[in-house]
């Protein structure tokens, strides 16, 4: 009898299948399935007063299964009808996206009424392409930012993340990169941030220009655990649409902290242990699957690229916690934003001696890298002085590289300064650098 009612079930879509509500606990709902037909990941409707509610299958026991929902568990109560879906989740997407905002179910919030849907439902949790049928990294993308242009330069398909404890300059940043990079399509992901910063973000970072040319997803910190880490998936795949037909994309995704949060959320209510801090095991796998969807499509003639900067935010800027170090692990460099240089007064605040690109040799022309090597160097022979520079301890004429790196410090720092509404072009970065290291020739 089991068997012939989940062949029915695979038979017609949507399913006819019902259950009812057998309890309520913190934010699960647990749902009767005699039959067995419910499967992980699967979608319910679940009875309220007013419109069904949407809820995800996390966990599955003999005769019950636990559910998430997309929304607050207000009106639903015990013996509520559940309605199973069969319907794979997954999304549409068409260029009548760009411009758009949407929530973490793809739905718009801007006002703009519907949004026409494409030809093809892509799934969600899609795989990446197969590693030996990817294209490989293209060629050297200007982000715009003086600092990173020179000293974390980037690859078209590279992933890179942007570390940062909180007040430091984060979301200007980003805002910069958002604006400033040069690529095809924008795919922002804002995640579990401050409501009243999605305006902003708009408005003073995007701007109209850049707005045109994105698709902006938000869930903020109030919404559900499943719809902030269902705005991370969302957005990846709405980039593969558009990677898949040659662009190169940018998807902007900020933040992986606040991803890695929903998703300990979610496993501490499904009843995974936790583990170093409080993260489950889930945490650490829902990562890679998600960095590793970012990057270069099928090897091909014009294969697009997705080229993914993910904020990581530190907690107490401890950039060695467990979020932070499991993602340094898996992206292709990192840009460190320092407090104490943001406190110095200079932004973007960061520190180029702690950024690295792992993409920086195919990224740069020896040239190039001559002049960057060379101004890390200084910087680096600076720092080491520092706080006998301070205090006045160190005596001119002792070392010849470090004198140097005295006359040089206040004009590498004047050129590492970039005002947010100001674009550095790459050309003119590396320009600027070179003026800087020989003004003490002249």
């Amino acid at each position: 009898m089991q068997a012939a009612a989940l062949s029915l079930a695979d038979t017609f879509d949507p399913v006819s299948f019902e259950g009812s509500v057998l309890s309520i606990s913190g934010l699960g709902v647990e749902i009767s399935d005699r039959l067995g037909a419910l499967k992980m990941n699967a979608r319910v409707d679940i009875e309220t007063a007013s419109a069904p509610l949407l809820a995800e299958i996390v966990g599955v026991k003999e005769g019950a299964a636990l559910a998430l929902p997309f929304g607050a568990l207000d009106g639903v109560r015990r013996g509520a009808r559940v309605r199973f879906l069969k319907t794979a989740a997954g999304i549409a997407p068409s260029a009548a996206w760009l411009g758009r905002v949407v929530d973490g179910l793809g739905r718009p919030i801007d006002g703009g009424g519907p949004i026409e849907a494409g030809a093809r439902l892509r799934p969600l949790k899609a795989r990446p392409p197969r590693a030996p049928m990817r294209a490989r990294l293209g060629g050297g993308i200007d982000f715009g930012v003086k600092a990173l242009t020179a000293f974390t330069p980037a690859r078209a398909g590279q992933r890179i993340g942007v570390f940062s404890g909180s007040g430091v300059g984060k979301s200007a940043l980003l805002g910069m990169i958002a604006r400033n990079t040069e690529c095809d399509i924008a795919v922002i992901a804002l995640i579990g941030e401050r409501g009243r910063e999605v305006r902003e973000f708009l408005e003073d970072h995007l701007g109209s220009a850049g707005l045109a040319r994105a698709v902006i997803v938000v869930a903020t910190s109030d919404e559900p655990a499943m719809m902030r880490r269902e705005a991370a998936f969302l957005a990846l795949t709405v980039a593969e649409y558009f990677r898949d037909q040659g662009a190169h994309v940018l998807c902007l995704m900020d933040s992986l902290t606040r991803i890695a949060m929903a998703q300990r959320e979610i496993g501490l209510a499904a009843g995974e242990p936790p583990t170093t801090k409080g993260y489950t095991p889930s945490v650490f796998s829902t990562l890679p699957a998600l960095i590793e969807r970012a990057g270069p499509g099928h090897d091909g003639a014009a294969p697009g690229y997705i080229t993914g900067v993910f904020s990581v935010l530190v907690e107490g800027d401890d950039h060695d916690e467990p979020i932070a170090d499991a993602a340094r692990a898996i992206l292709d460099g990192h840009i460190v934003l320092d407090r104490k240089i943001a406190e110095r007064g200079r932004l973007p605040a960061v520190d180029i001696l702690r950024s690295v690109s792992r993409a920086m040799p195919g990224a740069l022309s020896d040239q190039h890298a001559k002049l960057v090597a060379e101004a890390k160097a200084l910087a680096a022979a600076y720092e080491d002085m520092r706080e006998l520079i301070r205090i006045g301890a160190y005596r001119s004429g002792a070392d010849n590289e470090v004198d140097r790196a005295i006359a040089l410090h206040a004009e590498l720092e004047d050129f590492l300064a970039q005002p947010m509404n100001v674009r550095a072009p790459a050309d003119e970065t590396f320009d600027a650098l070179q003026t800087v290291l020989r003004k003490d020739d002249v």
